[in-house]
């Protein structure tokens, strides 16, 4: 559930004041969950991608082919995965995405959109009856 608009400014002076009085432990905390999660997810990826290696090769030694083919699989899925977990994760000192609630918010941009189509909305309603 978003947080309401005073709950988003009370948030908001909070972190400033967490930053005025203590800036070196607000940078240590920003950002650090997630930025572990997504290096720890792109070195699994990495030892993945290696075992699909061992894997390709160990097939072409015994002559199976199936043993290739799923160590390519293997190869291909870690790939994916180290490419997407190394593009998520937030830089060092980058503001991440809204702690608990990532995937339930909508991005800033779409919600300054819906906030201008509703103004809009507002206000062909206000002129219409203003008529």
């Amino acid at each position: 559930m978003p947080l309401s608009e005073h709950e988003q400014r009370m948030l908001e002076q909070m972190e400033r004041a967490l930053y005025a009085e203590d800036p070196k432990f607000a940078t240590a905390l920003e950002g650090s969950g997630l930025r572990t999660y997504t290096r720890r997810r792109v070195y699994q990826a990495i030892a993945g991608f290696l075992v699909g290696i061992a894997l390709l090769m160990a097939g072409m030694v015994a002559q199976q082919v199936w043993l290739s083919v799923v160590g390519f699989l293997v190869m291909l899925g870690c790939a994916v995965l180290a490419v997407t977990g190394w593009r998520k994760a937030p830089k060092p000192g980058e503001q991440p995405a809204s702690g608990g609630a990532q995937g339930r918010q909508q991005p800033r941009s779409r919600r300054s959109v819906m906030d201008r189509i509703e103004q809009r909305w507002q206000r062909r309603r206000d002129e219409q009856q203003g008529q």
